[in-house]
């Protein structure tokens, strides 16, 4: 029987729905454009979800490439990653791998212009010849309900991580390590190759309350110590081995074809990681039958991943390639649309294979850096984009850009420019030397508290920058018109933005300590219509916050409830004859950006916010406020 057609359109179509194409399609639909986000697995979130369950990390790092000081360097990636990780901080506390899945599909199904295909594989694309293989439609297969769809856009973009959209469109693309000579890169190997970081299958583990005996399937792996003296009995990456979750130094396959033999990996990691539970559980070769080398005994496998938590296949060849010397140097780029941070991270190949060799080799970056929209955009197929671990970089520079809250922002950039672009007609391919739309893409970045390096184009303007901004209090650094500054976030300490490109200072408005409540307040010398309002609060950005199932990364976290810093409680208040109005009233906020519509007609002279609590810190803290 023939699957059935279902021609379907939209003006974007994303692929992939991992932690770049979640907020990618999130981002577009929310700039109001329609929006089919195509989805090949029957959960979202890729590499962080139930299926592979590896923890978001990003341009704050971790252990000695640790990035953060609190109200000097705030790393954290902004924007929707952090309302995704607020979300699970909050309603998540007990970590579930599910519980995430349903958040990434609530938030979906929750946006009007959205569509979302799961379990959904892109299988070719239709192209039109003109200036360039033009992207007429794509073609997706959903073999479970033996469907067929055939999908036209405006725009393309390419989340899927091995690049198959692209790779169907005969976009470029680049596999294995660079040379030095290449692109200039010291940390690139002398000869080029066609090797690739290597994949890994986690596990995760429970203490029990009695001995659980473990019996190794006949075909895992038998490791030595001297196998895994780098890696197990050592402090990889400087997070210590644990029981209870890992073990991404577990890599494997990079010198096979990590799209072609992911079966032949899958089956191989398996056999890696059950070996190293063994070694755990039962002990190197000639264990004694009672010994407990590693206080294993009362542990078992909770729960065993049979999808490969793939690092590198495909990066397509975009307008520009991101290089080492972009990331050391931070270069500036004018077409900016998201961050990184991360260490230039590279791991040998051979995996557990190269038990001599560090399982990875961090070169730490001095300051964050740019991502230009042009590595997201492809030379030769000029309405296809691309996010997440694809993107147009060398290995090099990909060993930094491929971490998923670096992928998530990326994917938000991705997505804002597809849905500007899509509403003035312009193709991907003319973005980046379209100066008011970029100008525009930039802006509305900002508004949707995306960080970029730099001082905003546009401070924030409107009526809030024509109103004279008071505080019933403020602490030294602290006033109210830091509120207008366009930065959300202090970025000026160690390891932050550059010096030359950003500047000393809180970036918030902070009240009196054990001041509330608390008060901010815009007056006008007339009348003003104010439609709707923005508020941008401190969410404790120096510090990790991210669903991990490590119990030694989650303690440097505060999870499980609202961050400390953060306004709970407060109401937007107008000025009347008989005294001030509440217009809005917000209870148990946790959030760091939140929109609010006011009742139609509010027209006013005086505006406060009202902060009435916080969810733990004395004092209220605002880093921006939009009046519109």
């Amino acid at each position: 029987m023939t699957a059935q057609v279902h021609e379907l359109n939209c003006e974007i179509l994303v692929a992939g729905g991992g932690a770049a194409g979640v907020p990618c399609a999130l981002a577009a639909a929310r700039c109001g454009a329609k929006v089919i986000l195509c989805h090949d697995r029957p959960v979202l979130g890729g590499n962080a979800s139930s299926e592979v369950r590896m923890h978001i990390v990003g341009a704050n790092g971790t252990g000695r490439f640790d990035r953060g000081c609190e109200l000097q360097t705030e790393a954290r990636e902004g924007g929707i990653i952090e309302e995704i990780r607020l979300e699970n901080c909050v309603r998540n506390p007990q970590r579930s791998a599910s519980m995430f899945d349903l958040i990434l599909y609530e938030m979906c199904r929750a946006e009007p212009n959205l569509t979302l295909l799961m379990n959904t594989t892109l299988t070719g694309v239709e192209l039109q010849c003109g200036d360039g293989p033009y992207i007429e439609a794509a073609i997706a297969e959903r073999q479970s309900t033996e469907d067929r769809f055939r999908i036209r856009a405006q725009i393309f973009i390419d989340c899927t991580g091995d690049g198959r959209p692209g790779f169907e469109a005969g976009a470029a693309f680049m596999r294995g390590r660079e040379s030095q000579a290449e692109y200039g890169e010291s940390l690139a190997l002398c000869e080029a190759d066609s090797f690739q970081l290597g994949s890994t299958i986690l596990i995760t583990a429970r203490r029990h309350e009695r001995p659980m005996p473990y019996v190794a399937p006949p075909w895992v792996r038998e490791f030595t110590k001297d196998d895994l003296a780098l890696r197990l009995y050592a402090v990889p990456g400087d997070e210590p081995p644990t029981h209870e979750y890992g073990y991404w130094w577990a890599e494997w396959g990079g010198v096979l074809d990590t799209i072609k033999d992911n079966e032949t990996i899958r089956d191989e990691l398996l056999s890696v990681t059950l070996g190293i539970w063994n070694h755990i559980k039962n002990g190197p070769p000639d264990t004694a039958n009672d010994a407990d080398p590693f206080n294993a005994s009362h542990w078992a496998l909770d729960w065993i991943g049979f999808l490969p938590g793939k690092r590198e296949s495909r990066r397509f060849i975009g307008q520009h390639v991101l290089t080492q010397s972009d990331l050391q140097l931070s270069r500036p780029f004018s077409d900016a649309i998201a961050y990184g941070g991360w260490s230039m991270d590279l791991h040998p190949p051979d995996g557990v294979d190269a038990p001599l060799e560090q399982p990875c080799v961090q070169h730490a970056l001095p300051f964050l850096y740019d991502i230009p929209v042009r590595s997201c955009v492809a030379r030769d197929v000029p309405n296809l984009m691309f996010a997440g671990r694809n993107i147009s970089a060398t290995h090099v520079a990909f060993s930094s850009t491929r971490v998923m809250a670096t992928c998530a922002v990326v994917g938000q950039g991705v997505g804002t420019a597809a849905a500007l672009a899509a509403r003035h007609a312009v193709s991907p391919n003319l973005i980046a030397s379209d100066k008011q739309l970029m100008s525009n893409i930039r802006e509305q970045l900002r508004r949707d508290d995306a960080f970029l390096i730099g001082p905003a184009d546009d401070p924030v303007g409107g009526i809030a920058a024509a109103a004279q901004i008071t505080a019933s209090s403020r602490q030294p650094g602290g006033g109210a018109a830091n509120v207008l500054s366009g930065q959300t976030r202090s970025v000026y300490g160690d390891r932050g933005v550059s010096p030359e490109r950003t500047t000393e200072g809180l970036q918030r408005w902070m009240s009196a300590p054990n001041e509330l409540p608390a008060t901010i307040r815009f007056d006008w010398q007339t009348f003003q219509t104010v439609r709707s309002i923005q508020l941008v609060f401190d969410t404790g950005m120096h510090r990790h916050l991210t669903l991990s199932h490590h119990d030694g990364y989650t303690s440097q976290m505060i999870w499980g409830r609202p961050q400390p810093e953060t306004v709970r409680d407060y109401e937007v208040q107008i000025l009347e004859q008989d005294g001030w109005k509440t217009v809005c009233e917000v209870r148990d906020n946790y959030q760091r950006s939140r929109r609010h519509s006011l009742p139609e007609g509010t027209v006013t002279k005086s505006l406060r916010i009202l902060v009435t609590q916080t969810n733990g810190i004395d004092h209220a803290r605002i880093f921006e406020v939009r009046l519109d």
